[in-house]
């Protein structure tokens, strides 16, 4: 199994920035892709990006420009930069993890980003 533990939320101002980390234990060496997903509250739980590998990304559509996923795979780390941040970038952030087609979360951090 594989456990994942995310940092670096917190509190921003419009158009502000953070930096999330997602540090990866345990099966990691039969992690495929990562990603980071987020949830408002009373909302699904939405993907922001996704990273392979390779190193291969993928974002949405609200996020491109504005937010890079990375990944260290020496640190079994994935990170997110987010920058111009908006209200509605409001949410708890999840690092995905996955292995052999199962799914791995973390915990969750906040976000909020205040107008």
């Amino acid at each position: 199994q594989v456990q994942l533990v995310e940092s670096g939320g917190g509190l921003v101002q419009a158009g502000g920035s953070l930096r999330l980390s997602c540090v990866a234990s345990g099966s990691v060496a039969s992690i495929s892709v990562m990603g980071w997903y987020r949830q408002a509250p009373g909302k699904q739980r939405d993907l922001v990006a996704v990273i392979s590998r390779g190193e291969n990304t993928n974002y949405a559509d609200s996020v491109k420009g504005r937010f890079t996923i990375s990944r260290d795979n020496a640190k079994n780390t994935v990170y997110l930069q987010m920058n111009s941040l908006r209200p509605e970038d409001t949410a708890v952030y999840f690092c995905n993890a996955v292995l052999w087609f199962q799914n791995y979360w973390g915990q969750g951090t906040q976000v909020a980003v205040s107008a």
